[in-house]
Parts: structure tokens; C-alpha cells; sequence
């Protein structure tokens, strides 16, 4: 019986599902977005979100550990220099799964993964989002745009009429 045993092995054995997972993460560090399954992305995610965390804290001790999973010095150093830094105040949630379709040759469901602060696309999207205006502000301006209107149509107004009043005054 598989009592509890809800882990999903992607037809692999150990050492070749560790190793995969392994190059995986290193490839998503270096690259910062990766092309793969579903399935194996969301197990990457289980795998690469805690050594994030981990890199936050720049230790010989957490370097040994992080290293000791991912087994690339270059993939390392980039991470504790490049990744944790950009990351460094986000409390989790470091990457980001979006699906693609499915494959075409044995229908797989496909997708990509990315470290969410690398994506220059969805950050101009973020940005953009926050300049956007509401219905609220929008009849808050067009009430403010009348009453400039309505001050300067009495500038130009009260020059004419004292123009006029010293006209009558000689």
C-alpha cells in the first residue's frame, strides 16, 4: 500500500529525477525563464524556491548547501550575487509557471518557468496598471477641468470689463 506517498516520481528513478531537477534549477538561474512540461515545472518549483530563500542569506554555510543540490559554481554565484539581491525583499514566490498549450507530438501539457523579477514584459504590465486611471478619478478631473475653464473664461473676462470701465471713466 501507498499510504501517504504522494510524490510525483516523473517516470524516473531517484538518482536521475535528482540529477534532472538539478540541471533544471541551474538552467532556470542562468537563463532565468525555461521551456518544459507542467509536471516538471512544478516540481522544479519545489525544488528551486527554497534554495532562493536560502541564497537570501549569504553564509559559507548556506553557500555549502545550495551548492551541495545544485552542483554548478557559476549557477551559484549567480544566484547568491545577481538573484538574491534583485529578490532580496520578496517573502516567497520567486517563480512564476505559465502554460503554453500542449506538445504536439504526444500532446504533453507544456509550459514555461521564470523567476518572477526578471520578466521586463509583466513589470512594464505592473507599471502600467498602476498609472491606469479609475472611473472615480476620471469624474474627479473632469470636474477639476471645468473649474479651470471657468477661471480662465473669468481672467479673460474681468481684463475686458476694466478695460472698458476706464473707457468710460475719462
Amino acid at each position: 500500500m501507498r499510504h501517504n506517498k504522494k510524490f510525483n516520481h516523473l517516470g524516473r528513478t531517484n538518482t536521475h529525477r535528482a540529477a534532472m531537477l538539478s540541471n533544471m534549477a541551474c538552467s532556470l538561474i542562468k537563463h532565468k525563464r525555461i521551456f518544459t512540461t507542467t509536471a516538471k515545472a512544478k516540481e522544479l518549483r519545489k525544488y528551486v524556491e527554497p534554495l532562493i530563500t536560502k541564497s537570501k542569506e549569504d553564509t559559507t554555510h548556506s553557500r555549502r548547501v545550495v551548492f551541495s543540490n545544485l552542483k554548478d559554481k557559476y549557477a551559484v554565484t549567480e544566484l547568491f550575487q545577481e538573484v538574491a539581491q534583485k529578490i532580496g525583499d520578496r517573502p516567497g514566490g520567486y517563480t512564476r509557471i505559465i502554460k503554453t498549450g500542449n506538445r504536439l507530438g504526444d500532446n504533453a501539457s507544456m509550459c514555461f518557468i521564470e523567476l518572477v523579477d526578471y520578466n521586463e514584459n509583466m513589470l512594464k504590465e505592473k507599471v502600467a496598471k498602476k498609472s491606469s486611471r479609475t472611473r472615480r478619478s476620471s469624474k474627479k478631473k473632469v470636474s477639476e477641468d471645468t473649474s479651470v475653464v471657468e477661471e480662465t473664461q473669468a481672467t479673460e473676462v474681468a481684463p475686458e470689463a476694466s478695460v472698458s470701465e476706464e473707457k468710460a471713466a475719462e
